[in-house]
């Protein structure tokens, strides 16, 4: 499970993120939305403990960071937009190296592995060096590195951005089961994607949460019942 309580991020005279508050369960797929410089990614970088808050609490599986930072840490993945991945390496040579970052065991690897090879159809390039991916695969790969070990909390900033209709499918597809045993939070611009596999909605816009709702409340602010209309109308500045 994932608890925000009362956090908040400034950079200067520019608060990214404003006294933000919300709380995910197991089973949870979250979409985090917001038009740009909303602090979307600002709020994921905090959640990731790559920020530390200017002020509130985050625990995750009920490790605080500032208490339990570490312990914390091991309990999610965060894969960013683009996600950074070593060219010089195969994809068997990545994953190694993050499931030795999470000190796991060769059997526990090979078995995790396994698995997220067949679930993300990476079969075909399990050899192949990191550089000479697709856009599409290089995503995978990216995913398969965050997940090797498990972790019961997934951040994704932009998952599906730049994917063919195929890629995008099979990752909302993975997304939607990886979330039934699982904490997922997404943050994306994809009405699709919030449509495809989201239960849960929450809506910032010049750093606070300003909505927390499900796709069907959030389209249900509009007549014509239009998820991208109710967008628009809750976040324009006019």
């Amino acid at each position: 499970m994932l608890i925000v309580k009362n956090i908040s991020k400034s950079f200067g005279k520019i608060k990214a993120v404003n006294n933000v508050s919300f709380f995910l369960q197991k089973g949870e797929v979250a979409a985090l939305l917001g038009p740009n410089g909303a602090g979307k990614t600002t709020l994921l970088r905090l959640l990731s403990g790559y920020y530390s808050p200017d002020q509130g609490e985050i625990s995750i599986e009920n490790f605080k960071f500032e208490e339990d930072r570490l312990k914390a840490l091991a309990s999610f993945a965060y894969v960013p937009e683009n996600g950074a991945l070593y060219p010089e390496m195969s994809v068997v040579e990545y994953t190694r190296f993050m499931a030795n970052i999470h000190q796991l065991s060769e059997v526990d690897f090979v078995d995790n592995l396994a698995s997220l090879v067949q679930e993300l159809q990476l079969e075909k390039v399990i050899n192949q060096r990191c550089d000479t991916l697709s856009k599409g695969f290089k995503r995978r790969v990216a995913l398969a590195g965050a997940l090797v070990h498990r972790p019961k909390v997934l951040l994704l900033d932009e998952p599906t951005e730049g994917l063919d209709p195929n890629q995008k499918f099979m990752i909302r597809d993975f997304l939607k089961d990886y979330g039934r045993q699982h904490t997922v939070l997404i943050s994306t611009h994809i009405m699709e994607d919030v449509e495809a596999f989201a239960d849960r909605i929450l809506l910032l816009n010049h750093g606070k949460l300003i909505c927390d709702t499900t796709p069907v409340g959030l389209k249900s602010l509009t007549p014509t019942n239009d998820i991208e209309a109710a967008f628009r109308a809750i976040t324009s500045d006019r």
